[in-house]
């Protein structure tokens, strides 16, 4: 099976949303911009930086009632749960990328709270080769800021995932999910519920 760290494609699919900043985004005019082969030589030689968000929906307490999982499908076919991830563009504060992210994987009226303090729950390591941590990605080294995101709005999702479901804390929290989870996203899971003292 193919771990990967999703990454939504990257330019808009209508040239005139392409930014008029070019160092505030994707597109030719970006002197940050990798094209596939230089992206798989830095790859090879250096760490990326990611964003994770872990989509919750709350009660009027703040308590955590649900967990949202995205389902993919592999090339092969074979199929894993995941949760909001993207790579950090060149020109980008943290808090953006995480909302772009957010929004390419939830719709656009998926409505997240961004975390006001940038500081994340936890910082996850994955390397391409497994069991140096307990999170593995075969293409690359990368560094991923990873963060609890409440969402209000309507979920739909896009990019590569096929659905999202909403679970209890503790059935996302299950060795039968974690199990499912791409990447050993599921201890990341339960490493968010933990932080927010969901976990029973």
């Amino acid at each position: 099976m193919t771990v990967r760290t999703p990454d939504p494609d990257d330019m808009p699919d209508d040239p005139d949303d392409l930014p008029s900043d070019p160092l505030s985004d994707g597109g030719a005019a970006n002197p940050g911009w990798l094209s596939e082969v230089e992206l798989a030589e830095a790859r090879r030689r250096l760490p990326f930086l990611y964003v994770e968000g872990v989509p919750v929906r709350t009660d009027g307490n703040g308590q955590v009632t649900e967990v949202g999982l995205l389902l993919r499908a592999s090339p092969l076919g074979e199929m894993s749960r995941t949760i909001v991830s993207g790579r950090v563009r060149f020109g980008e504060t943290v808090r953006d990328a995480l909302f772009r992210h957010v929004e390419n994987d939830l719709g656009p009226m998926a409505f997240p709270a961004i975390p006001p303090s940038p500081v994340p729950f936890t910082v996850a390591e994955y390397f391409p080769l497994p069991g140096v941590s307990a999170f593995h990605d075969e293409r690359q080294h990368a560094v991923s800021l990873a963060y609890v995101v409440p969402v209000t709005g309507t979920c739909e999702p896009r990019q590569d995932a096929l659905e999202l479901t909403w679970l209890s804390p503790d059935e996302a929290a299950s060795d039968a999910v974690s199990a499912e989870m791409e990447g050993g996203r599921g201890a990341l899971v339960r490493q968010a519920l933990a932080h927010l003292g969901a976990l029973r």
